[in-house]
């Protein structure tokens, strides 16, 4: 069950379920912004994402499935957690119908819950810097690729709705060689927990470019 701490932060909404999962990542990647991701209570408020679609090169479900890549090409609502350069955890949400294989990967937490033990796993004071990143949020929250393929409804996760819309801003996305030019990363604006800041290019983008 969620506790919040003695912190001033937002109340989280209800509790997501897979049903919010199965419809166009791009719609999923923006509504994800103020939605609080806890794991075995620990986690905080979700303040950038980036969205990966199949019909991206970006995306590691592009050329088919894999082994690695499996859980992608299942329903919605489910974990796909990978090693990126073989040293950090990434998590990722699956969206849309089976088969279509795109996830959000989630960039970036502010830290609301079990702060202490983030502090402690991450070896560092500065909260800023806690969940700020990718690889820096999965080490803070425990993820590792145990937690791969879980239903994002049932413990240890609890991932909950935002109550009020936050002022989003979009993006290209980090660190990528192949469709670099696509604004498919999303952040709340303002926030200073953010993994690298925004260039503002305007609302979020709903639909998908050159997709099926």
């Amino acid at each position: 069950m969620l506790q919040n701490s003695a912190r001033t932060i937002p109340k989280p909404g209800k509790l997501l379920r897979k049903a919010f999962f199965n419809r166009s990542v791009h719609e999923v990647a923006p509504d994800l912004i103020g939605a609080t991701l806890l794991v075995d209570g620990v986690g905080g408020i979700i303040v950038e994402v980036e969205a990966y679609h199949h019909t991206d090169p970006a995306a590691h479900s592009y050329r088919g499935p894999t082994p690695r890549n499996a859980v992608m090409f299942g329903p919605p609502g489910f974990t796909y957690v990978y090693r990126s350069y073989g040293i950090h955890w990434c998590v990722n949400f699956v969206c849309e119908q089976a088969g279509s294989a795109s996830a959000v990967l989630i960039r970036a937490l502010q830290p609301t819950h079990g702060v202490a033990a983030m502090r402690r796993r991450r070896g560092l004071q500065d909260e800023r810097s806690l969940c700020s990143g990718p690889g820096k949020l999965t080490e803070a929250l425990g993820i590792t690729k145990a937690h791969g393929g879980l239903p994002l409804d049932a413990p240890p996760i609890e991932l909950y709705a935002r109550k009020t819309k936050p002022e989003i801003v979009t993006g290209i996305r980090i660190g990528l060689t192949k469709a670099i030019d696509l604004p498919w990363r999303y952040g709340l604006r303002g926030s200073k927990f953010l993994s690298k800041p925004f260039t503002d290019l305007g609302p979020p983008r709903l639909k998908p470019l050159n997709c099926a």
